[in-house]
């Protein structure tokens, strides 16, 4: 397939790469076209109040690349408008740093909207994104970005696990149907790991800012929610929780169904 691959975390993130090398390995052909640094829980927006600057490169992934200052939603939009001139078979927004679980997080998502932005151009598109924990998050940061040995072997273990499931999903999924396949990978994954269909998990997430500064600002925070899920059907919390890899079927056209 022709797919265009996007992400939330930035060009450089190693999970991005590792997708891209996952995807490329089973034979896709690839038009990367991602932010220029990290866009984490922009959702859906698109940059309105200046111009978004867009710059063509090698960056060693082996296939066309664009990099945008922008939202993962300008970074699909500028890219099946402007910049890819064949016709693509779909998106591919990941891997994202930590889980896109439960409606507490879905919707404030970068890597789910730029997948989102592939559903309204009537392309068949896929959020994928890796749990970790907040310590290995942490280490994470110390490091630079660079993952730890079993880490990475998560992330080559699930990079594999996304590149199936798009070969799979993509195909069987209709044009113009306003569906994204969000799935979200365990820690650890292994190559066995299973996929179970999940639906996100009813979670509350208040009190994200840190109280205010001297100087009157506030400041994102990790804050532990509430998860009022019923016990059936299996959530994507729950199911990650139990080591399997969560695959929800985000069909935008049932929003208000009655």
């Amino acid at each position: 397939m022709k797919l265009l691959v996007t992400n939330d975390d930035g060009i450089d993130s190693i999970f991005f790469r590792e997708l891209v090398v996952a995807l490329r390995a089973v034979g896709h052909d690839l038009y990367v076209v991602a932010p220029a640094r990290e866009q984490s829980w922009v959702g859906a927006g698109k940059t309105k109040a200046r111009p978004v600057k867009c710059n063509a490169g090698d960056h060693g992934f082996g296939c066309p690349t664009w990099v945008i200052d922008g939202t993962p939603s300008d970074c699909v939009n500028i890219g099946l408008a402007h910049l890819v001139k064949a016709r693509m078979d779909g998106v591919v927004s990941g891997i994202n740093v930590g889980f896109n679980c439960s409606l507490g997080f879905i919707l404030a998502s970068g890597t789910v909207a730029g997948a989102w932005e592939g559903a309204l151009h009537g392309l068949p598109a896929l959020a994928v994104s890796q749990d970790i924990s907040p310590a290995i998050y942490e280490h994470l940061k110390e490091r630079g970005g660079e993952p730890d040995a079993d880490l990475r072997t998560t992330l080559i273990n699930s990079a594999a696990h996304a590149a199936r499931l798009a070969g799979d999903l993509l195909p069987r999924t209709p044009a113009r149907s306003f569906i994204v396949h969000n799935v979200n990978l365990p820690y650890p994954c292994h190559p066995d790991t299973a996929v179970r269909r999940t639906v996100p998990a009813r979670y509350f997430v208040p009190g994200l800012f840190s109280p205010a500064d001297a100087d009157g600002t506030h400041r994102l925070i990790w804050a532990v929610g509430e998860d009022v899920s019923p016990k059936e059907p299996l959530t994507d919390i729950a199911c990650l929780a139990a080591g399997f890899i969560s695959h929800t079927v985000l069909d935008y056209t049932r929003l208000g169904h009655l």
